[in-house]
């Protein structure tokens, strides 16, 4: 299965639960770990970890193999590792404070580019 089409599963699977904010960015110039980056917002630690879930059963469904996965305990970040394609789906301040889609060439999505949050890291 090639990167895009996974990495359309992946989206899908985000959308299917309500997932928020879902950008994908190109590391392929970046890294040779892994092609793309899926970066997704959950309301609450239970829809973080459903978001998570849902995007390893869509991906083990269609045949792809889920290298690991971290993160269900608190369910703040969930990381979904689909060997080129990373997953990582999180709780609004966890993604304001660590901005992983900046430290990967990436912007971050609308809101937080000067729209009101309705939290703060910490």
């Amino acid at each position: 299965m090639e990167i895009q089409e996974i990495s359309k599963l992946a989206i899908e699977a985000l959308e299917d639960i309500k997932g928020k904010d879902i950008i994908e960015l190109d590391t392929s110039k970046l890294t040779s770990l892994f092609q793309r980056m899926i970066v997704a917002t959950g309301d609450s630690n239970r829809q973080v970890k459903a978001l998570a879930n849902s995007v390893q059963v869509k991906l083990k469904e269609a045949g792809v193999d889920i290298v690991g996965s971290e993160g269900h305990e608190s369910g703040e970040w969930v990381l979904v590792d689909a060997g080129d394609v990373v997953v990582h789906v999180m709780l609004p301040a966890v993604r304001d404070y660590y901005d992983i889609e900046a430290l990967w060439g990436g912007q971050k999505p609308s809101f937080a580019v000067g729209a009101a949050k309705p939290w703060s890291a910490v």
